[in-house]
């Protein structure tokens, strides 16, 4: 990655490496949880329909998300979401299930980027080029566009997931490790929705086996 010099107190800017005409900002949401898939989008924004308040999904408000993901959904030139199950995440780990699910997002885009600039210091092979960016969701609005949709689509899986498992507060936490959901856990064992690979529902298993 390229960067424009600054000064010592100035955000730097990434310069992209690779001229094009559609650029995709791709990102994740979900690594972390102990349960539910891990999804991610990709979007290209219409430079001529500009969304104004695109942030990292993780400082909006619900509210304000549900409603830049309309926005997202109604003014980009192209969006896409995609997730990896559980079972992908178990079988083939969280890490690369994550670069699967970006994978199936930009190849559903209905315009075929020329680049696709992805969130973070990983990146999955892609038919176009690819640059990665660290913290991209918080320094490009196609990135945090992404983040967005991403959040808002598996959000809405997890509340589809709470009423499949009402005991695990899915709806609450969203299936990540809060204290709710690990004493939850602990107390029903995990569910078909839990991720297996993932210590604290393999440390579940082993207890209840006992």
């Amino acid at each position: 990655m390229n960067w424009l010099p600054d000064g010592d107190h100035q955000l730097q800017l990434p310069v992209l490496i690779t001229p094009a005409r559609w650029v995709a900002g791709v990102d994740e949401a979900g690594r972390g949880p102990l349960a539910g898939p891990v999804f991610a989008a990709a979007v290209i924004l219409d430079p001529e329909r500009p969304i104004a308040g695109l942030r990292d999904s993780k400082v909006l408000s619900p509210a304000r998300r549900e409603y830049l993901a309309a926005e997202i959904r109604e003014r980009a030139l192209a969006w896409s979401v995609a997730s990896a199950t559980v079972n992908e995440i178990d079988a083939i780990n969280i890490l690369q299930a994550t670069l699967l699910a970006m994978r199936r997002a930009v190849e559903r885009l209905a315009l075929a980027p020329d680049l696709a600039r992805i969130d973070g210091n990983r990146a999955p092979i892609l038919r176009c080029a690819v640059e990665t960016l660290v913290k991209g969701d918080t320094l490009d609005p196609a990135i945090s566009a992404a983040s967005i949709l991403a959040k808002t689509d598996r959000d809405a899986a997890m509340e589809r997931l709470h009423n499949d498992y009402p005991l695990y507060g899915f709806d609450q936490h969203k299936g990540y490790p809060s204290a709710l959901h690990l004493e939850l856990l602990r107390s029903h064992g995990p569910c078909p929705a839990h991720r297996r690979s993932f210590a604290p529902v393999r440390q579940a298993l082993e207890q209840r086996s006992v």
